[in-house]
């Protein structure tokens, strides 16, 4: 059994790379350890200062955009011989409600130009879901529709 005294490597710190004395530079075929840390923390005030160049609106209407895409790719309606496969509608009525409350909170911030498409998407998607659910739901009943009324 090794000890301290008779194992030099043990007193190396379990952070340092093998070769390393802890320096800012290890050897030259060696990163140290310390340069991706530098890196992460100039990584994260450039995507602080990326997202405050964005405006209000511009996030809101991405971040609408995606859940649009993952609820019609869980309703069925992607592309590709594997749309079934990837269809999942239990989570596509999480995904439509969610969007449903978003939505509806976000347009009187956004207004209508913006809200309008928003609005429309969702709507094709809450009948995107009726069409492809074997059991229809009550009006009123279905995805979302506690935030945007009856679909027909």
């Amino acid at each position: 059994m090794s000890t301290p005294a008779s194992n030099p490597d043990s007193e190396r710190n379990i952070f340092q790379a093998p070769g390393d004395d802890g320096g800012s530079a290890g050897p030259p075929d060696q990163p140290s350890l310390q340069d991706p840390l530098d890196q992460t923390a100039d990584d994260g005030r450039q995507v602080r200062r990326d997202i405050a160049e964005v405006s209000a609106v511009e996030l809101i209407m991405t971040s609408a955009l995606h859940l649009m895409s993952a609820a019609a790719v869980k309703c069925g309606l992607a592309e590709g011989d594997d749309a079934e496969e990837l269809k999942d509608l239990d989570e596509a009525r999480k995904i439509i409600t969610a969007l449903a409350g978003f939505v509806t909170a976000a347009a009187p911030e956004i207004g209508g130009q913006h809200a309008g498409p928003l609005r429309d998407g969702l709507r094709s998607l809450q009948l995107a879901f009726r069409e492809a659910s074997v059991i229809q739901d009550a009006p009123g009943q279905g995805p979302g529709e506690k935030f945007t009324g009856a679909v027909n």
